[in-house]
């Protein structure tokens, strides 16, 4: 990590707290927790909302982080999210893949009724400012939104300084739980899955996540790393046009992997 020259004594150890901190998240609570705690010096939010997949593609999955009372994931429709993330992911590139800035109006970020009929909707109208960075993950071929909003008028210069050196961790440290589950609307899955073109493994992934494993446990089920389980689950959601885990759902009723 490449810190200013000109940080004093105690930004460094602020830092270094960050990252100890870091290595101990394990679960969505401790996420929850890291964000709410010195990182909230640096980059100030009472919501962070990450968004990853293929934005033109209209694949995007997402998760909620915040303190406020019943904004969280499983609370918020991907499908209605989409519009707002595309368009703030289309500035992103537009701006050459650099952090930038949006104050709201005097009643927050209004959304149009029918995009957001949820907690965060109703949340987001007591926001008045959004940081918004990203991170482009080569190798599993899509890219991470990250949108920090906050009830503060403005965002603070150094938040923007500072954003592109810490972001780093906050998509790792997201990359490394278990997304909440969905409330999403869920996709069927196809009876024939080898005619459809899916590999063994895909439909080995696709039976444990439908039986509620979590991608650690089917990594270790299925003796692979859990970095392989998520890429496998990024080609299925595209493959089946879903949005989250939770769509993954079969037509009827199937055979266990252990119940044959």
């Amino acid at each position: 990590m490449n810190l200013p020259a000109s940080f004093s004594v105690e930004h460094v150890e602020r830092y270094h707290r960050i990252i100890q901190e870091w290595l101990e998240v394990s679960c969505h609570y401790d996420l929850l927790l890291w964000l709410q705690g010195e990182m909230q010096h640096y980059l100030p939010h009472e919501i962070m909302l990450a968004a990853w997949g293929d934005f033109e593609a209209d694949v995007v999955c997402h998760d909620v982080v915040s303190a406020l009372l019943e904004v969280r994931s499983e609370n918020s429709d991907a499908r209605a999210l989409l519009p707002l993330l595309q368009g703030l992911f289309r500035r992103w590139l537009q701006l050459d893949r650099t952090p930038y800035a949006l104050g709201s109006g005097e009643y927050g970020f209004l959304m149009e009724e029918r995009v957001l009929q949820c907690p965060l909707g109703g949340a987001l109208q007591g926001m008045h400012s959004m940081l918004v960075h990203g991170i482009s993950d080569k190798r599993g071929q899509h890219d991470c939104l990250y949108v920090m909003f906050s009830s503060s008028r403005n965002i603070s210069p150094s938040s923007m300084d500072v954003v592109g050196i810490l972001l780093p961790y906050i998509d790792a440290a997201f990359g490394r739980i278990d997304p909440p589950p969905r409330n999403n609307r869920r996709i069927p899955i196809p009876l024939n899955l080898e005619e459809d073109g899916f590999s063994p493994r895909e439909i080995a992934i696709m039976e444990w996540i439908r039986m509620g494993k979590t991608v650690s446990e089917t990594a270790a089920i299925l003796e692979v790393s859990t970095f392989t389980v998520k890429n496998c689950l990024l080609d299925l959601f595209q493959k089946l046009h879903a949005a989250g885990r939770s769509q993954v759902m079969p037509t009827a009723e199937k055979t266990s992997p252990n119940n044959k």
